[in-house]
């Protein structure tokens, strides 16, 4: 019997999957397209219907259908998985039927509860005559599935009843609370609506089901929160969740940036004015979990929170976190007293133009430092609180060294100065005193996923492979040739710390490992190819090294040692491409 892996391949093949993302074209025997993971001018992506795997000549991106799907979507292997299950119709069997059907009925309580608002907002002037005026169409109002949760204590409630969804799915979605009295023991169960009296906008996944909502009070009585959202449930963690993403990867793959914003409404409005590269963090605080979804897609961001002190200190906060993991942060600067809906409610162009005058993050900040202070005597002090720590969170050393250079061409201080008192806060940092960005990794959840590099993801890979392969008596043999084929590859020190780090995902590796080779038919090359596809992602990373090293060298004019490293580079490229012989 095929595992769930070889049953989704036997029906989705590797055009069927790529061709709902890309546009392809016949090449003799294969297809080719445009890569979806860079951009290019000219065809470089290629398709192998027989092989069931892609090729790119350009950025060396390559694999079956759930990596394609995997790195297009932001997802790891699981949720891959799951969703071209669903597209192929085979059931995942590894997981209890409790389990999946314990599941299915709360997405289908948010379904019907989504449903319901969406039914009570159609004819209801005051609410319809409010988003018009803010600005929505609508045609855009039925796309986002906005909707209208009455001003009653359990209208929801009753419906969802009469609908055969019981109470306990209503409580685990967060849909409806339990009084107090009727927790008493003995007493009888009494429920009400968690929203009332709001505008309801569904919050959706990366696969477009609605898994929660944020409701926007529409009377304002001064006591109820402006916008309350639903809690942390099985089907949504607001650490994780993105507002907008589903709609959003596609455009955000396609410009190769992603626009930032604060709400639903911002977000909305931003999608109907065409910029369907817009994600939103709908008033949450924004993680790394978000910024590496986004990053896995394209490493460049724009935000564009509101111009208040809040929407301020967000951005600042935010763009810190996306300087720590290597991303590209831009600032929409906004008029005072506007935020991005307002701007698109008055004239889209003014919201486009905006981003089109976007400016990098540092040097956002070095102007809004020079604007405060005209005297010189504070601007050396007030450029070290408030646009060196920005530096310092660039990974490259490169980029670090333009910024110091914008500070001496913008300011007229001197190079030297600057550079000193940049080491003496790099020191301090480094000695932990006050990180910069220390409340925000506090503020991250423990048990957030953070999507790994692809580098990292064929590591778990083969350690999953091992753990799998030593839990079968039978196959001690195969297990010990594969860890010493890691061990040779990745070194002895690195595959014993890296199996350290991940022992608590111990039963999941070896679940993904079984679900993916267990009735493959040439599982001895697909380890060969798991292991070459390792090598080169370590040239890929040895490589950068050298070439850093070149740069630098060349830059010092010492020509030796650029000889010698062009060699290194040169020998490094050789082995990767002989890696390449092997693979094909």
């Amino acid at each position: 019997m095929s595992s769930s892996v070889e049953k989704i391949k036997e029906r989705l093949s590797i055009t069927d999957v790529v061709s709902a993302y890309v546009k392809l074209e016949k090449a003799g025997a294969s297809y080719k397209a445009k890569c979806p993971f860079h951009n290019e001018k000219s065809a470089s992506f290629f398709i192998s219907p027989d092989r069931g795997t892609y090729y790119c000549f350009g950025c060396g991106a390559k694999g079956d259908i759930f990596t394609f799907v995997e790195e297009f979507e932001g997802l790891e292997f699981k949720q891959a998985l799951v969703n071209l299950a669903e597209k192929a119709g085979v059931e995942l069997v590894p997981e209890a039927r409790g389990e999946q059907d314990a599941k299915a009925k709360l997405y289908n309580a948010v379904e019907a509860a989504t449903q319901y608002f969406e039914k009570e907002i159609q004819g209801n002037k005051p609410i319809l005559e409010y988003l018009q005026k803010r600005g929505l169409t609508a045609e855009t109002i039925a796309k986002w599935r906005i909707g209208w949760a009455k001003n009653e204590w359990r209208s929801l409630h009753d419906h969802l009843k009469n609908q055969k969804i019981s109470d306990n799915d209503m409580l685990a979605t967060g849909l409806i609370k339990q009084n107090d009295s009727g927790s008493a023991a003995g007493a009888e169960a009494r429920f009400y609506d968690v929203f009332r009296g709001r505008i309801m906008f569904p919050i959706f996944d990366s696969s477009g089901r609605p898994v929660a909502f944020s409701g926007r009070i529409f009377i304002d009585d001064e006591k109820s929160p402006k916008y309350l959202n639903s809690p942390a449930t099985a089907l949504f963690n607001k650490s994780e969740v993105l507002y907008g993403f589903d709609r959003a990867k596609t455009a955000i793959r396609k410009l190769n940036y992603s626009i930032l914003v604060e709400g639903q409404m911002d977000l909305i409005l931003s999608h109907q004015a065409g910029l369907e590269n817009t994600v939103a963090s709908s008033g949450t605080a924004l993680t790394e979990f978000h910024l590496r979804r986004l990053q896995k897609i394209s490493p460049r961001v724009m935000f564009a929170f509101d111009s208040d002190s809040a929407g301020f200190n967000a951005t600042k906060r935010s763009a810190e976190l996306a300087l720590q993991i290597g991303m590209e942060v831009k600032v929409a600067v906004l008029p005072p007293g506007e935020d991005p809906a307002s701007l698109v409610a008055k004239n889209p162009n003014h919201w486009k133009t905006a981003l089109k005058d976007g400016k990098h993050i540092i040097a956002f900040y070095l102007d809004k430092v020079m604007h405060q202070n005209t005297d010189r005597r504070f601007l050396l002090n007030e450029i070290k609180t408030g646009v060196f720590p920005f530096i310092l969170e660039l990974p490259s050393k490169i980029d670090q060294d333009t910024f110091v250079k914008m500070i001496v061409d913008k300011t007229g201080l001197k190079e030297q100065a600057v550079r000193d008192d940049l080491r003496t806060l790099q020191i301090a940092q480094a000695k932990g005193i006050k990180p910069v960005a220390a409340s925000q990794q506090q503020a991250q959840p423990s048990n957030a996923a953070i999507p790994i590099s692809r580098q990292q993801g064929i590591e778990r890979r083969i350690i999953g492979v091992i753990l799998w392969q030593e839990s079968k008596k039978d196959r001690s043999e195969m297990a010990s040739a594969i860890r010493k084929r890691f061990v040779e590859i990745a070194g002895e020190e690195s595959a014993k710390k890296l199996e350290e780090a991940i022992e608590t995902e111990k039963e999941k590796l070896i679940f993904e490992a079984e679900q993916y080779y267990e009735h493959s038919l040439k599982f001895e090359e697909d380890i060969q190819e798991i292991f070459i596809n390792l090598q080169e992602e370590l040239l890929k990373y040895e490589l950068g090294k050298k070439m850093a090293e070149l740069q630098k060298a060349e830059r010092s004019q010492d020509v030796e040692g650029a000889t010698k490293l062009l060699a290194e580079c040169q020998g490094i490229t050789k082995k990767m491409a002989d890696l390449r012989k092997q693979e094909k």
